[in-house]
Formats: structure tokens, sequence, C-alpha cells
């Protein structure tokens, strides 16, 4: 089976990368990168390339070999990582979350509230540590 994570180069997207990886590594199942769009103060909206997450992984330290990436510009992220959840039929769903200011219950995007509800397999939600700085989310896989 597969591990799918919702991918960006941000906080959110390399806390559920680190997390999708953690995973695969103890079930020694593959890993389906969903590449969603972002928007990038140089490029405007853009989703990362293959080879941009490729480069991600190996910061992290991890050997390229049953990942698969797929990336589209034109899908909106919740429907886009459900139809990938499906077609590699997997076994589980990693999305990062932007943290909110506490109010007392779970506020999901939504993307985030599509994907939680939409999905035929488990989904982890992670949130990305404050604490690091840009440079640190790079290194501390």
């Amino acid at each position: 089976m597969t591990i799918v994570v919702g991918y960006s180069p941000s906080g959110q997207g390399r806390a559920a990368l680190r997390a999708a990886l953690r995973y695969a590594a103890h079930s020694a199942e593959g890993l389906a990168i969903v590449s969603h769009q972002y928007n990038d103060p140089e490029r405007g909206m853009t989703a990362a390339t293959e080879p941009e997450v490729r480069a991600e992984l190996e910061r992290a330290g991890v050997e390229c070999g049953e990942v698969t990436v797929h990336s589209s510009s034109e899908r909106d992220i919740g429907e886009f990582l459900l139809s990938v959840v499906e077609e590699v039929a997997a076994s589980l769903v990693v999305i990062g979350l932007r943290r909110k200011p506490p109010i007392g219950k779970l506020n999901l995007g939504a993307s985030a509230r599509r994907v939680v509800l939409g999905a035929p397999c488990p989904v982890l939600a992670v949130k990305d540590d404050p604490s690091l700085t840009e440079d640190e989310h790079s290194t501390s896989s």
C-alpha cells in the first residue's frame, strides 16, 4: 500500500512530509507526494516540481526509492489529494495544518476538511513547529 502526503515547500508541507517519511519507514510502504499549488513571492501561484520535491527528500536524508510525485495546477487541493488516494489505494493520508489561535475547537480549512471527511482511509493531520526557523526546517528531518 501507499502513504499519500500533501506537500508544498512551507512549514506545514515539510511537517507533513517528515511525518509521512516516519510512517513510511516503519511500515515499509511507498510514498505518493501530492505537490499542490502555493503562492511563491517570486513566482506567484506555483507547485513544487518533481526535482524540487526530490531535493527536499535528499535534504531530509531519504533515499528516493518508492516515491512518486503527483502535481496538478488546475484542481482543488482537497479533490486532487482524494483522487490520488483513490488511484494508489492509500493506507494513510498525511496533511499539514496551518497553526491557528486556540478557539476551543478544531478549525480546519476547506481543503483539509474535505480530505478529513472524504478520505476512505485514516488521515493524519500535523501542525508545523513554530519554534523552528525556516533554515532548521530543511535540516531537522
